[in-house]
This record gives structure tokens, C-alpha cells and sequence, in this order.
């Protein structure tokens, strides 16, 4: 990646504090439609809940109900008139839809592409609800969501789903069937819902639609054509999400405004980042605290499932300064080792650890995007070789992180992580490379659900890896996602992987268990 000189620096942040001026008004002008006249006697030629629905962000009153619509979905503007549409919601305790406990009336506005986001916020603690939409002469499906846990209360368990990385052209969707049968609480999506690639870079068994994407229409249509596998819309009805993204969703390996393509307009490239968190924005169940302004959008955020458990949600691309050494791969030298290099920015860090200090939960979460073990890729112990992309490349501040969590007796701390298409079971040290330290943390490590298609169980130079790395314990490639079972006294990670995501009909199953007993970070085979 190339790494801009002081005068591009300068220039870049001027252009960006122009740019952050000229369109931080978007969601005042798109919240000030909401009074406007509305048409509620709209009719379809074709089903505008194309896109299915959603939930997310629950707590223990309520959650985020999310739909677009979207009649013809592979259109920017998914087929609806420029005027606002009237949508109306329902919840209800059962799923006939019977026992209505709330309901009302959205807006749907052209500003922010007819999505509907309804935030609920007097919903009883701990339980699970059906809702749904109706607009005009249309009906959507009916989903189920639920509300966390009362703050103070200790549930018995908690169960959930993390995955990451679904490149549309790569793989079929096949794991989310075997996740929907495993009747999750939640699931946590910790980046790459979408590639930002032109049709047919990576085509393997279904192509993507249209140029690499670059305008609001262009991410609002891929946005759709993601959102339209039924295997996906079907998980999203069954249970809240917790969503975060990486890089793909913008433009691959980007480094808060630091494209890794040369001689990239610093506002042109802003203005891309503008469309595509509004288009983020517009296709996921957030909540309101979360609209862009400008090309920026605040995503890291926290989520409680009583005292069981915290989660820190981050954000580790939008904030994150250029990836040292110009490198994908690199020893860990001064460069990846510099103090100033960051991966969640001042303001970002300053909240995680306040979030930490603060927490009272038995498993305390971190729910993330890069890699933080510290592994030697290479497996030679005399060619040391670190992702640059990854925690390593901001190894200072990782340890930093690492010291914070042991000095203050964090309880029970455990990374989630994605990005990087293989699993990984780590046990995190303050310096992974110093294998006699005691291990502070645990981290899970989510293969791709689709991304580089069919991989395998055992990878090439495993063994030498393994030795080189006494900080993992468990690797392979294969596609799929991690299901957690989560009690006061333990966590269980189950690895669920596909034997083949190229065809229909793949089979799902657990390749592998990790038991981690409350008050040790320890790995157990289970």
C-alpha cells in the first residue's frame, strides 16, 4: 500500500473536512422528510419486502426492525417512486401474528432508499417476538426477534452464531441452514457481508452484478443483490443481529481514508465512502445513533445479555492508521512497533477500555474484524513473517490492550474475530511471541461462510506452523461459522463447517470444540 507523504496528508485532510462539511447535513434534511406528506395507498406489480427483513441491536426493552423496499431490487432506487411511502409495523408474542403487543407507522423515504429502520423500546425483557410490515396492498413474511436480559440478571446461558466473509461469487450460502436450525439467540456478523468487486473477478458459481461499485446506487445494488439469497434473508428472520463491518463493504484493505491504490483522490475517495456507509446504513437493522454523517459512521458500540456477558462491538477499519512497511507481510520491526500506530483510534480506544472498567460481566467480549494473535505466517522461525493488515501490524497498541486487560483482572476476556477465511483457535499472550508468558485471552477465529470457496481441513505446512506458534492451537480452511454456548462456568465454541459451498446441497457439521473454563483463558479440547 502506498503510504502518502506529509503534503498529501495535509491536503487529504483539508479535502476531508470539506467534504464532512458540505454532506454532514444529509440526516438532518432526510429526518426533516419525515413530516412530509406520505402516500399510504400505494399498490405493487412485484413484492417490494424483495429483500426480506431483519432485526438488530437488541436490549432488554426492544430492538431495531429493519426492511427496505424494494419491488425491482437490482435497481438503484429498487423500483419505488421518489416520494415517501407510509409502512406499518406489528409485533406481536405469537407467530400467527395474533396477540399484537405493539404496532405503527414508518415512513419510507427516497433519501435513505425506502429502508425502515423501527427502534422498540417497551418490549418486556428476556423473550421472543414475531413482527412484520405491511405497505399498501403488500405483506412481508413473518420473523422472529427477542429482547436481552435485564441488566442486573444472570441468565442460565446464551447461545450464538459468528461468521464473516460472504463473497457472493465464491460460494453458496449453504452454512446459514444448518445456523438457522440451531436456534441462536443472535448472531454476530463481523465483516464482509458484501465484496465491493466488479462482475466475474471471482465468479466460481454465480457472478456479481454490474462494475466494481463506486456510487449510493451501485452499493444500494449490491446491498440487494446479496439480500436476496433466501438462505440469508431466512437467517436474518430468525434471530437479531449484531452487525460490523471490514473492508469489503467500502473498498478492499482500506485504511481509514488511505485507499491501497496509488494516486487515489482523497475526496473522491471520502465521497465513495459516503455512499457506501449510507447504502451500509440504509441495508441493516441499526439503530438511528448509528446514520452516517458524511463519510462518517460510528459502529463500534456495546451489547449486554445480562451478566453473562459483554459485548464490545469495534470498528477497526474506519479509525485504524496505514498499514506500516508498505507490506502485506512483514517482521514485526520499528515500523509495526511505533507507538502512534493505532487500530481503533484515540476516541475508540478511550471507550473500549472505559467499557471494560465498567463491565460486571462473567465473559467480557470483544467482537472484531483482524486477527489479534500474533502469528508467524511463514512457520520459519528465521523468516518471520506478521500480517501487516492484522493486529501485528499495530502490535504496540495490541499489547497495550493485552497489559490493560491483565492489570485491571478483566473477567474472562474473549476475542471473536473474521476477516481472514480460515479458523483459528488462539491463546492470546501479552507478546504471543513469547511462548513462556502466561496467556491472558482467548480468541476464536470464524472461517469465511463463503469467501475462497471449497478449503480444507488441514492445511498446507500446518505442522510447521503449529510448532512455530505455541499461541495457536487449532487451524484449518474450511468454510462455515462458529457456534458459541455460553454459561456462567464455561464457553463452548464449536467450529461448523461445510464440505462443499460450490454446489447445492452441502452438508454442515462440527469439525472441531474448544471448552474455555470461567477463570482461565485456556484452550480444552471438548
Amino acid at each position: 500500500m502506498s503510504r502518502p507523504s506529509d503534503t498529501d496528508r495535509a491536503s487529504a485532510a483539508c479535502n476531508r473536512r470539506r467534504f464532512l462539511a458540505f454532506s454532514s447535513a444529509l440526516p438532518a434534511y432526510v429526518m426533516s422528510t419525515q413530516h412530509a406528506w406520505a402516500d399510504s395507498k400505494v399498490s405493487f406489480s412485484n413484492d417490494p419486502f424483495s429483500l426480506g427483513v431483519a432485526s438488530g441491536d437488541p436490549d432488554h426493552r426492544g430492538m431495531v426492525l429493519w426492511t427496505r423496499l424494494a419491488p425491482s431490487p437490482l435497481l438503484p432506487d429498487g423500483g419505488m417512486p421518489a416520494q415517501i411511502v407510509e409502512v406499518t409495523w406489528e409485533v406481536a408474542t405469537d407467530d400467527t401474528m395474533k396477540n399484537v403487543v405493539a404496532s405503527g407507522t414508518q415512513l419510507a423515504t427516497p433519501q435513505l432508499g425506502h429502508s425502515v429502520h423501527v427502534e422498540l423500546n417497551q418490549l418486556e425483557p428476556d423473550r421472543w417476538y414475531w413482527y412484520r410490515f405491511r405497505c399498501g396492498d403488500a405483506e412481508s413474511p413473518i420473523a422472529r426477534t427477542r429482547t436481552m436480559p435485564l441488566p442486573h440478571q444472570l441468565p442460565d446461558r446464551v447461545r450464538f452464531a459468528v461468521t464473516s466473509c460472504q463473497n457472493y461469487e465464491q460460494g453458496l450460502f449453504t452454512a446459514y441452514e444448518q445456523m438457522a436450525a440451531d436456534d441462536v439467540d443472535m448472531v454476530f456478523h463481523l465483516g464482509d457481508y458484501i465484496y465491493e468487486y466488479e462482475a466475474g473477478r471471482n465468479g466460481k458459481v454465480r457472478t456479481h452484478h454490474g462494475s466494481e461499485i463506486m456510487s449510493l446506487g451501485d452499493y444500494r445494488v449490491r446491498h440487494a443483490q446479496y439480500k436476496s439469497d433466501p438462505l440469508l434473508q431466512n437467517m436474518h428472520a430468525q434471530c437479531p443481529w449484531w452487525v460490523t463491518w471490514d473492508d469489503h463493504e467500502f473498498d478492499n484493505n482500506c485504511a481509514n481514508d488511505v485507499s491501497e491504490q496509488t494516486e487515489v483522490d482523497p475526496l473522491s475517495f471520502l465521497s465513495r465512502r459516503a455512499n457506501a456507509y449510507q447504502a451500509y446504513y440504509e441495508m441493516m437493522p441499526l439503530r438511528l445513533r448509528q446514520i452516517p454523517r458524511g463519510s462518517d459512521m460510528r459502529l463500534y458500540r456495546s451489547a449486554q445479555f445480562g451478566r453473562l456477558a459483554e459485548f464490545s462491538i469495534l470498528d477497526t477499519r474506519q479509525y485504524r492508521t496505514d498499514q506500516p512497511n508498505n507490506d502485506r507481510k512483514s517482521p514485526l520491526n520499528e515500523a509495526a512497533l511505533d507507538p502512534t500506530q493505532s487500530m481503533l483510534g484515540t476516541r475508540q480506544r478511550g471507550w473500549l477500555s472505559r467499557n471494560l472498567i465498567r463491565s460486571n460481566a462473567t465473559w467480557n467480549v470483544l467482537a472484531q474484524q483482524v486477527m489479534m494473535g500474533m502469528v508467524n505466517r511463514s512457520g520459519d522461525p528465521d523468516n518471520h513473517q506478521f500480517s501487516m493488515d492484522q493486529w501485528p501490524g499495530y502490535a504496540h497498541e495490541r499489547m497495550e490492550l493485552l497489559r490493560y486487560i491483565r492489570e485491571r483482572q478483566i473477567s474472562n476476556p474473549v476475542v471473536l474475530t473474521g476477516d481472514i477465511h480460515s479458523n483459528w483457535a488462539n491463546e492470546l499472550r501479552v507478546d504471543d511471541r513469547q511462548s513462556e508468558q502466561e496467556p491472558i485471552a482467548t480468541e476464536f477465529v470464524a472461517t469465511s461462510l463463503s469467501s475462497g470457496g471449497n478449503g480444507r481441513d488441514k492445511p498446507k505446512n500446518l505442522d510447521a506452523l503449529l510448532a512455530e506458534n505455541a499461541c495457536v492451537k487449532w487451524h484449518n480452511t474450511e468454510r462455515g461459522y462458529i457456534r458459541c454456548d455460553v454459561t456462567p462456568n464455561s464457553w463452548k465454541s464449536d467450529y461448523m463447517v461445510v464440505d462443499d459451498v460450490l454446489k447445492p446441497g452441502g452438508k454442515t457439521f462440527s469439525r472441531n470444540s474448544f471448552v474455555v473454563e470461567s477463570g482461565s483463558p485456556k484452550l480444552n479440547q471438548a
